[in-house]
């Protein structure tokens, strides 16, 4: 049964605003370019970080008393009180525009652009945009457009809808890895999620209704970004991407890549083939 929900109420966190400060390290930086696959080699200030390390940094910090059932912070304080019990990282944009390196103190400032809601197949849906400002002692570095999707709970005994698309060709580049536990349970302590989707088999499986641990959607946009660093020699400018379908630990999943006029069309895929994350770079 679809759940209400004041719409108007929560627009009211429109323009909400937080801002939060963190250093990249050394150490930080060697177990990101562990986490990714990256060569992890030796740190000194003044190197590049992985372009997606802003995740991993000035990340809300909730006293243990603070979590909701899901392992998240409360609802209710800088992100609006979506009162959908199942939330995901749904997609969003990267605009590259200098290097983080380490050493940098980084400075996030974040608002509330919109919150929107629609019915999906499932139930409604509430999507909030947020906008990230991310900077450096030399200007921004990054601006972001995260969207975040909050779902109705599954019923009980069901399963939560995981089809996904039809699977496509490989691409022409493409790279393999296993998603398995310790890869998600690494990058969640990277970025201190507590979400119990990423950890606890048995809360994903038996309240959220999916069949395995669910990998992070940032963690999959961060692959895929870096993957495409590595192709063409150098940073993209743009990172555009949003999750098709969920992707779950126990099999291999790839990285793939196929060249466009722009840049490149990239993907992530499971086992299967289907793909789960479809992103564009454009230099």
């Amino acid at each position: 049964m679809s759940q209400t929900i004041d719409l108007d109420h929560l627009r009211r966190w429109i323009g909400n605003t937080d801002s939060a400060t963190d250093l990249v390290t050394p150490q930080l930086t060697k177990a990101l370019r562990a986490t990714l696959f990256l060569d992890i080699g030796a740190p000194a200030w003044g190197d590049a970080a992985p372009l997606t390390v802003h995740w991993c940094l000035a990340q809300p910090v909730a006293p243990m008393s603070a979590l909701g059932p899901d392992g998240h912070p409360d609802r209710g304080g800088f992100l609006p009180p979506v009162p959908l019990p199942r939330r995901m990282w749904a997609g969003g944009k990267l605009t590259f525009l200098d290097p983080i390196r380490v050493g940098d103190e980084v400075t996030r400032t974040s608002r509330i652009a919109d919150v929107t809601l629609k019915q999906g197949s499932s139930g409604a849906l509430c999507f909030v945009t947020v906008n990230h400002e991310i900077t450096t002692p030399r200007g921004t570095a990054i601006s972001e457009r995260q969207d975040i999707v909050y779902r109705e709970a599954a019923a009980p005994g069901a399963t939560a809808p995981a089809a996904a698309p039809a699977a496509a060709a490989p691409g022409k580049h493409r790279r393999s890895h296993m998603a398995d536990p310790v890869l998600l349970f690494r990058y969640s302590a990277l970025t201190f999620n507590g979400h119990r989707i990423h950890y606890d088999r048995d809360y994903v499986t038996k309240v959220e209704g999916y069949p395995g641990l669910v990998f992070h959607g940032p963690l999959q946009a961060a692959l895929l970004t870096n993957f495409a660093a590595e192709l063409r020699g150098g940073s993209p400018k743009t990172f555009d991407y949003r999750g098709v379908a969920p992707l779950f630990d126990g099999a291999e999943f790839t990285m793939n890549a196929d060249e466009t006029p722009e840049g490149l069309s990239l993907w992530t895929a499971n086992a299967a083939g289907q793909p789960t994350m479809k992103g564009t770079a454009g230099w």
